[in-house]
């Protein structure tokens, strides 16, 4: 067993829970279910049963009330068990627009069932063909007709788990875009109900991937939405998404994380075990160095997202932090993985091993839900007061 960590923990009894769930889903379990596409419903069901998915909805609304280090604790064991939390994850952190930035009657209509079960709320609608990473330039819309409903015309991107969930939060321009005072005005969020919507006003297409990853793209032809749906004020949409983008960097890095120690304890026991010319590959600096580089920039990763979580739960500015997270354990996962087939040679390319499975699910991290090279954009103009490069 890898040495995971020099530090007290105080999530340990919550890591050990997660970590004897996950044992009830082993390699098999996932490689049958990459082979054929197929969404880890089962896996997802314990989650929701154990109350791991509601650990960020307060104990008022029928959730566990925890902090967003305990939610960070419960993905990273997830990925370190070698299981993928990104079939579920969103159910941890969309939410949080609603209790943001939701009516009291809109938390207490949704976040029970969200926390029990009864409704699944992982789809956030906002990237789009045409504009990618650049949401300002959204051409979703949401126009207003009469007191009691939104009529919503256009088409998102990556709208992962979309098929597999009862709710999806939308961004729509509610306002053109040359009307506008300022860039961030315009977009307004919307709780959309996908069991009314599918039909003729809404369709749902799958996309391929190179990971079991439950993508897709939606289209909306005049897709009538209540307008008790709209979250918060009409055109501060865009605000209000940024709020929450700091707790999914911080929860993705943290899976990150767990796909770094996953890495380093596959490539750690096969170098042990491995025999070449009379003696264990692990031997060799040439094997050890790398796993050794791997750990470092593990527990640097480790120690900038457990930083951002305290942080944010001081209810600081935690965006330069949060980007760090992220763009550090992206980067400390990639490494690791491709340490790792490297390590196993040509079994890592086998799919019974689970490596080349794991090199893939990580290797999207690099590019969503921010691709590190907008990280890095961000920090140089945000942070260190650069020139703007776009």
């Amino acid at each position: 067993m890898t040495k995971r960590s020099t530090e007290p923990d105080e999530y340990s009894d919550i890591r050990a829970s997660v970590r004897a769930l996950c044992a009830k889903f082993p390699g098999d379990y996932w490689r049958a279910l990459d082979r054929e596409r197929a969404y880890p419903t089962e896996f997802v069901t314990a989650l929701t049963q154990a109350g791991y998915l509601a650990a960020l909805i307060p104990e008022e609304f029928g959730g566990s009330g925890l902090s967003i280090s305990a939610a960070a604790a419960i993905l990273e064991e997830i990925h370190a068990a070698g299981c993928n939390g990104a079939a579920c994850h969103a159910q941890m952190y969309t939410m949080g627009t609603i209790l943001r930035h939701g009516n009291a009657e809109q938390k207490q209509q949704y976040l029970p069932k969200i926390a029990s079960g009864e409704l699944r709320l992982q789809v956030f609608g906002v990237t789009e063909p045409t504009s990618g990473t650049d949401t300002l330039s959204l051409r979703t819309t949401a126009r207003r007709e009469g007191n009691d409903h939104y009529v919503i015309n256009g088409q998102k991107l990556w709208t992962s788990r979309a098929q597999h969930s009862d709710l999806m939060l939308l961004l729509a321009r509610t306002e053109p875009k040359e009307k506008t005072k300022k860039r961030t005005d315009g977009l307004s969020v919307f709780l959309v109900d996908m069991r009314l919507a599918q039909g003729t006003s809404m369709t749902i297409s799958p996309i391929r991937t190179m990971m079991n990853h439950a993508t897709t793209q939606v289209f909306f032809d005049d897709l009538r939405v209540p307008a008790e749906n709209l979250i918060g004020e009409e055109g501060q949409g865009f605000r209000y998404i940024l709020a929450g983008m700091n707790a999914e960097r911080i929860l993705i890095a943290a899976e990150c994380i767990g796909d770094t120690k996953w890495f380093i304890e596959k490539a750690s026991a096969y170098a042990k075990e491995r025999e070449l010319f009379g003696r264990p590959i692990g031997k060799n600096q040439g094997v050890q160095f790398p796993i050794a580089r791997a750990y470092a920039q593990m527990r640097a990763a480790e120690l900038m997202v457990r930083e951002a979580a305290r942080k944010y739960e001081e209810g600081r500015d935690v965006g330069p932090e949060a980007n760090m997270a992220k763009l550090l354990a992206a980067d400390a996962s990639w490494f690791a993985a491709d340490m790792c087939v490297q390590t196993h040679g040509g079994f890592g390319f086998a799919e019974e091993y689970d490596v080349e499975r794991k090199f893939r699910e990580t290797r999207l991290y690099q590019v969503a839900p921010i691709s590190t090279n907008m990280i890095l954009s961000y920090l140089a103009e945000h942070v260190l007061g650069l020139p703007r490069s776009y």
